[in-house]
């Protein structure tokens, strides 16, 4: 695994920062009785008033992690912190909230009877006030069970913040909305952003981590791979993609050709991240029958394939 840059684990927690995990393990049994590590000695700083993508395929840790940090999960070994101390203390004042992908909801409650329920809970908070800023005050009247999928995450953002936490922690918070509904949501969390709140995000839409992240942090196999801008990650991996509409056969053939870090197939079309794009496209053109070649500079999806196992897997299985 590579990473974008020389990294020491955070040991001194200072006033600067928000959260602080330091070699944490977790480990679980799988149904055969097999022990694994979900987290394997994840080192991870994230300073107050940041904006931080958590990123990973599937099975990377991702969730153990965030569950560490909310303290739902206590870690095998490491240390993890909020505000400089236990993250139970900083979620009981109310210094930490989450959005989560699903649960949390009463279905045959309105909206507006789940905000001022769960509003109730702090004093002094404007139900008002937060359902507008979560986009939802035309939904009051409308029994959870009746909202949409992205609607539903609206409200959970809702339910967030009314206690005002200063770290705000994401798990998919976009999906089910639409590309309206997206750009309206993070809208509200960057005016959050410019009053000093700390926001950690969990996603799969790349184009958000790069549009909206100050910085992207890529996980795989329990640890940290990848941490930088969502630029020095794309340029640390240096390199264009071609892609082409060709055969199975023929793209294993080009996925074999040096230089090629990952191959992926998406329909009838296959992705090939190389460091030499001219020498990739001689083979192309040379070797195989492919139709409507391209070739484009790497996105942060392409960065993110060519880190972490996901492509590793895709190239893999061409072979």
């Amino acid at each position: 695994m590579t990473e974008t840059q020389p990294r020491s684990a955070p040991r001194e927690v200072t006033s600067s920062d928000a959260a602080v995990l330091s070699a944490v393990v977790k480990r679980f049994t799988n149904a055969r009785g097999e022990e694994f590590a979900a987290v394997n000695g994840l080192d991870l700083r994230i300073r107050r008033g940041e904006v931080v993508a958590f990123l990973g395929p599937n099975g990377a840790g991702k969730t153990t992690a965030i569950d560490m940090l909310l303290g739902l999960a206590r870690p095998d070994s490491g240390h993890v912190e909020l505000f400089g101390g236990p993250p139970q203390q900083a979620v009981r004042a109310g210094r930490v909230a989450a959005v989560l992908q699903s649960g949390g909801l009463l279905p045959d409650l309105t909206v507006e009877a789940t905000v001022r329920m769960l509003g109730s809970l702090h004093p002094g908070t404007d139900a008002e006030a937060v359902m507008s800023r979560a986009g939802i005050t035309r939904l009051r009247h409308r029994r959870v069970s009746e909202c949409s999928g992205g609607e539903q995450q609206r409200l959970r953002f809702a339910l967030a913040l009314l206690s005002n936490p200063e770290f705000l922690v994401l798990d998919e918070p976009t999906a089910g909305m639409d590309v309206a509904a997206r750009r309206e949501f993070w809208a509200t969390v960057r005016e959050d952003v410019a009053r000093g709140m700390t926001v950690l995000f969990a996603t799969h839409y790349m184009e958000e981590a790069d549009q909206f992240a100050d910085r992207v942090v890529m996980v795989d196999q329990g640890r940290v791979v990848a941490d930088g801008s969502a630029s020095s990650i794309r340029s640390a991996f240096a390199g264009r993609t071609v892609s082409a509409l060709i055969s199975a056969a023929d793209a294993a053939v080009v996925a074999a050709s040096p230089g090629v870090r990952s191959c992926v197939a998406r329909g009838d079309r296959y992705f090939f991240d190389t460091t030499d794009s001219d020498a990739l496209l001689r083979v192309v053109v040379t070797r195989t029958s492919a139709a409507e070649i391209e070739v484009a500079p790497r996105s942060l999806e392409e960065a993110f394939v060519a880190i972490t196992s996901d492509g590793r897997t895709a190239q893999e299985g061409l072979r």
